[in-house]
């Protein structure tokens, strides 16, 4: 049985704490998501790109879900020569926010042209882009029907898959984000409803079940020739893969994709009041750029910074989508107010309200497997008493962000909601077991 103490810890917004591994020590509490104004996290063709096909949809991805009103032809324009304005139609997919610009017609060969998203976009709190968004490209010199036909290159899950799995589909080309829905994605087998979404970074096609599969049944998932790449071309062929469920109730992984790579990733600020040594991960701000107490805090070699650029905007959105799933698996069971002295196996538990530790230790027994997870979805506090050697307390809710030199006492990855905007308001940081230095991370 493995067992880990804990120490003082409040969080005073909607937590996910997810224990699986653990890697460094930063720590995070809250501020106000409804504030924070939307940024571009990707877009297509590439910013700077040589060669782009002149019949290629033009689209921009935010890191948050935006009103759909203001995404439009005066707000999304595209330029060539002079400044001349493409026609066009200008469209809004929700489920992948994304912003997407169709020419009237074929582009001009060998010209360069000029995306804008200007200040009047907004996101569905209205809080509007801090400035105009541009970025530029160049068609090729002759015609191109891009890089072929859409293929499916990945998929998940095969056999033995956890019954709250997601089901995925990655492409090798970008993909018209319009095209990837419930019709072009789909799933058969017992009690197979469930939503689809597209990873428009990943070029992944994601279908989530509105409940958890049936153990031990068979399932077929189908991407249909339906589904087009940026180009209109689509599939050659639908694609079929099948899976059968696990036939034991398990925990699927919580996907975390990029933010995997990061021990501290933060929205708005980080702030570092001690000699805090970040290991075995990078540290990561988007759209936010405001970090301090680097120096006295380090970063261990290889781990690096990368503040508000496309790594860091990319790791926010794998982030969210990660929140949201670890947010929605259901079938948990309910988390009591005061776990002193309590034993989990793996699984997820639920407390809409707030928990505790009064005294003691709670244990976590991954019953013999290494990779066992843990979920714990608490609505809205988690205050935990106790010390640890080398693990004093260190908790600042004063900070948008703190970390503070040392270790805490339980291990895994948290993902913190802070207020009601998952779009921009999600922090990650991961925790291994405290050691016995106290004033320094691992």
């Amino acid at each position: 049985m493995r067992r880990y103490r804990t120490h003082a810890i409040c969080f005073t917004a909607f937590l996910l704490l997810v224990v699986a591994t653990g890697c460094s020590d930063p720590d995070e509490t809250g501020g106000n998501p409804g504030l924070t104004p939307p940024t571009v996290a990707s877009v297509a063709p590439l910013a700077g790109a040589a060669g782009a096909c002149p019949n290629t949809l033009v689209t921009a991805t935010f890191t948050k879900a935006m009103n759909p009103a203001t995404i439009k032809a005066s707000t999304f324009v595209l330029t060539g020569p002079n400044a001349t304005a493409v026609p066009g139609q200008v469209t809004y997919n929700a489920a992948s926010n994304t912003a997407i610009f169709t020419p009237s017609g074929t582009i001009a060969l060998n010209t360069s042209y000029t995306a804008t998203l200007t200040t009047g976009v907004t996101d569905v709190f209205g809080n509007h882009l801090l400035r105009n968004f541009a970025w530029s490209f160049t068609t090729g010199v002759i015609a191109c029907t891009g890089t072929g036909v859409p293929a499916v290159v990945s998929f998940t899950p095969t056999d033995g898959a956890c019954p709250n799995t997601t089901v995925t589909a990655t492409f090798n080309e970008a993909m018209n984000p319009a095209t990837i829905g419930a019709t072009t994605f789909t799933l058969a087998g017992t009690g197979a409803a469930g939503n689809v979404t597209y990873d428009v970074p990943n070029q992944t096609a994601i279908f989530t079940p509105s409940a958890p599969l049936a153990l031990d049944s068979p399932y077929t998932a189908t991407v249909t020739t339906g589904a087009q790449d940026l180009l209109g071309a689509g599939l050659a062929s639908d694609f079929t893969w099948s899976f059968t469920t696990s036939a034991v109730v398990c925990q699927a992984p919580v996907p975390l994709g990029s933010a995997a790579n990061f021990a501290d990733l933060a929205g708005s600020t980080i702030t570092n009041t001690g000699p805090t040594v970040i290991t075995g991960g990078d540290l990561a701000l988007s759209p936010g750029s405001a970090v301090t107490g680097f120096p006295p805090g380090v970063l261990t070699p290889p781990a690096v910074m990368h503040i508000d650029d496309t790594t860091a905007a990319q790791a926010q959105l794998d982030l969210t989508a990660a929140y949201n799933y670890a947010a929605g698996v259901l079938g948990a069971a309910v988390l009591t107010g005061d776990l002193s002295g309590l034993t989990f196996t793996p699984g997820v538990y639920k407390n809409s309200s707030t928990v505790m530790l009064s005294a003691g230790q709670v244990f976590l027994d991954g019953q013999g497997d290494p990779n066992a997870v843990f979920i714990f979805q608490i609505g809205s506090t988690q205050t935990t008493f106790g010390r640890h050697a080398g693990c004093p307390d260190r908790w600042n809710p004063g900070e948008e962000r703190l970390l503070a030199g040392f270790n805490v006492g339980h291990a895994g990855n948290q993902l913190h909601l802070r207020g009601n905007d998952p779009g921009a308001a999600v922090d990650h940081a991961r925790y291994r077991r405290c050691s016995d230095r106290p004033g320094l991370g691992s």
